[in-house]
């Protein structure tokens, strides 16, 4: 890839065999919508003071112009990959939305859930 550009991890020219669904800003809580539109505040103000074109920026993170303006608007329907990769392409992710802690990620070593006959609707002293 060239000098600037963002690569894509697993993409593919293969089309999807089902339609994405749509979320509709009514099924997004008003916090989601509150962070979606600060990132995009972040990434238009960033883009601006840099002087950096709605094209540039397009080209390096690799969406169209009218991507990049329904994230600036703060558009629940672009992708949070998008956003985490125009706030990175522009130094900002770390300050926009740091990493969070390893230990939210720790499992315990458990692989699956297991509910109990209660937890299951079942009663305990069936047999």
């Amino acid at each position: 890839m060239g000098h600037g550009t963002i690569e894509r991890h697993g993409s593919s020219s293969a089309k999807p065999a089902m339609p994405k669904k749509l979320s509709t800003v009514e099924t997004i809580p008003t916090l989601i919508l509150e962070r979606l539109t600060v990132w995009g505040r972040i990434i238009l103000a960033e883009r601006l003071r840099r002087r950096i074109t709605v094209a540039d920026l397009c080209h390096r993170i690799g969406i169209s112009e009218a991507t990049l303006r329904r994230v600036e608007r703060g558009d629940p329907g672009a992708s949070a990959g998008t956003y985490l990769t125009a706030l990175m392409a522009l130094g900002l992710l770390d300050d926009a939305a740091p990493p969070p802690p390893q230990s939210l990620s720790e499992t315990g070593g458990q692989r699956r859930v297991r509910l109990s006959k209660e937890e299951r609707g079942g009663a305990a002293d069936y047999f």
